[in-house]
């Protein structure tokens, strides 16, 4: 009997304390009708018996309600409805085409880009598998004459045709079947998923029903309507609201913790005028990315390639400088002019207590590296000078010998260190910069480790017992450099994470797992390489630095965990060295 009583309803809510426990927010994009907005309400119903909390989405374009609106929900859901106008894809109209919504088309299409940049999962259903298509790079035929009929008069619950599911996809997961029955009710259809996606369903006749993301990107799209389906379609509202789950838990632990990639090369296309203010496409890093990513901070570092025996710098530097030194302020300059640009959003740090302080402020942070010791010129006192410019790090070499030491792609010079290197190291410690080991051979490594009086870093380095380049790290290796407090921060580079075959995040963590069971939780890290060739499916660029965090929380690793691998480990040790320099 249904009880008229607002107390009873509200009884079980306050016979217990509250609870920080929050089911994950699903937004659900509206219908527009005559003026109306409208919903389904099998869409919502289906959301919250799949454990989430419906967001009900008017169809709104302006750009900043799109964006606070993504700010509050954990998952998208694109719904039915509609043709598409073909010219959002560059098609004139045919003469089949039936109604469009035009005050939908802008609006679905704008939130989808952004929720796509953010990392939002996202389920698409009949329209809203076309919206993913046409917002992402896809192409929808505006009418369908195949043999099979897929506009149907039948009830919207029953089954009226098969479709083939891939086995090797997330759906079958889903599904558990190569072969099932769908209502699907179009006579529009994706043609093309478009570089993000690939096709996991068919019908008999070939049309797409389904395609989800290639990037390991929690986006799953089906032309069916599985919300009219009961109990079979509510595995697809449950894989959303587990994977907006994630995606809540990962956006919380960012919110709490700092995050660092300890390495990044992005100041090699400044002098190309990209814009760090913009999101831009020529870059892996930006301020929008690093939002969208939820970075807090990155190192960039003055890059400067090693010239061959005998050849001077200036003929390949990549832009004119006298010297390396000057190359290299060159580069600081660059970096330093982007940040005075936009100085509410991003400024320098030169200590973790600026990190700290510059996340309190909602600020980004970038720190400056230098990779090369050659950018000192064969002149000691040079340390100071970029100690005075705020230079937290020295990569000793790059992919050749240089005055300092040995390179791990190099010819042996030195047997190792050489004196000049050895006084450099010297130098680094007495004033607080940390002493960076990735791109050395072997011989150097060790030698550094036995000279410097501080621990040692390797910036961006991974395993060699899982990919045996030069440029990687033996176990050994590893153990030594947790023995004497340093850090090893994971890279993107496929080259260094599998030798053959595509990597992907999943090869990253791969590694990052084996330098813990190595080196254990609190000698490891994230050094991208982003800009320098690194990046890889499903964490492509900073927009995805949150992607790596899902993984971690799917292994059920701690946040404290998690906070070491994000950066609390590389600021230990920055921490310490820089509280050893003498003046």
């Amino acid at each position: 009997m249904e009880k008229f009583s607002i107390a009873s309803h509200l009884q079980p809510l306050y016979a217990t304390s509250p609870h920080a426990c929050r089911l994950p927010v699903i937004g659900i994009t509206a219908n527009y009708v005559e003026g109306d907005v409208q919903l389904r309400d099998r869409y919502y119903r289906q959301i919250v018996e799949a454990g989430g909390t419906p967001w009900i989405i008017p169809p709104v374009a302006d750009v900043s309600v799109l964006e606070e609106t993504l700010q509050h929900i954990d998952g998208l859901l694109l719904t039915g409805g509609g043709d598409h106008n073909p010219l959002w894809y560059g098609e004139e109209p045919l003469k089949d085409l039936h109604g469009v919504n035009a005050e939908r088309d802008l609006p679905e299409l704008l939130i989808t880009q952004l929720a796509y940049h953010r990392q939002i999962p996202i389920l698409g259903i009949c329209r809203g598998l076309q919206t993913l298509a046409v917002a992402l790079g896809g192409k929808v035929t505006q009418h369908l004459t195949s043999a099979l009929k897929h506009t149907q008069e039948a009830a919207r619950e029953l089954p009226t045709h098969s479709i083939t599911i891939a086995k090797d996809s997330q759906l079958y997961t889903l599904l558990g079947s190569e072969q099932t029955y769908v209502n699907s009710f179009h006579h529009q259809a994706v043609t093309e998923g478009g570089p993000h996606f690939r096709v996991v369903a068919q019908a008999m006749d070939g049309v797409v029903e389904a395609m989800e993301s290639s990037e390991l990107k929690p986006i799953l799209g089906v032309q069916w309507h599985p919300e009219w389906l009961g109990k079979e379609g509510l595995p697809l509202f449950k894989w959303l609201v587990e994977q907006a789950d994630l995606f809540r838990r990962a956006k919380t632990l960012h919110d709490r913790l700092l995050t660092l990639d300890s390495h990044c090369d992005t100041p090699m296309f400044f002098p190309q005028g990209v814009d760090f203010g913009q999101r831009d496409d020529r870059i892996l890093v930006d301020l929008h990315k690093m939002t969208e990513g939820r970075l807090d901070a990155t190192t960039m570092v003055a890059y400067l390639p090693q010239p061959k025996p005998g050849q001077p710098f200036a003929d390949i530097a990549p832009i004119p400088a006298p010297t390396p030194t000057a190359y290299a302020d060159l580069i600081f300059d660059k970096i330093a002019n982007t940040l005075q640009r936009y100085p509410a959003a991003v400024s320098q740090a030169r200590t973790p207590h600026d990190l700290y302080r510059n996340k309190q402020a909602g600020r980004k942070s970038v720190m400056f590296g230098i990779e090369n010791g050659l950018a000192l010129n064969h002149d000691v006192a040079q340390v100071a000078h970029f100690a005075q410019r705020g230079v937290v790090y020295i990569t000793l070499c790059h992919n050749g010998d240089n005055d300092l030491c040995d390179s791990a792609r190099g010819t042996a010079t030195h047997g190792g260190v050489s004196d000049f290197g050895a006084q450099v190291i010297k130098e680094m410690n007495r004033l607080g910069l940390m002493v960076d080991l990735s791109h050395a051979a072997v011989s150097s490594f060790y030698d550094a480790l036995h000279i410097s009086t501080t621990p040692i870093v390797c910036s961006h380095s991974n395993c060699r017992a899982l990919c045996d380049v030069p440029r990687n790290l033996d176990d050994a290796q590893l153990r030594a450099l947790a023995a004497q407090g340093g850090v090893a921060q994971i890279t993107l580079y496929h080259g260094f994470l599998r030798q053959q075959g595509e990597a992907t995040i999943l090869d990253a963590v791969q590694h990052l797992e084996h330098a813990i069971q190595v080196m254990g939780i609190d000698h490891v890290g994230i050094g991208t390489d982003f800009d320098g060739d690194g990046g890889v499916r499903g964490m492509a660029d900073a927009s995805e630095a949150i992607r790596f965090t899902i993984q971690l929380l799917r292994r059920r690793y701690s946040e404290e965990d998690i906070r070491k691998i994000w950066g609390g480990n590389w600021l230990r040790v920055m921490e310490q060295v820089q509280q050893q320099q003498t003046r």
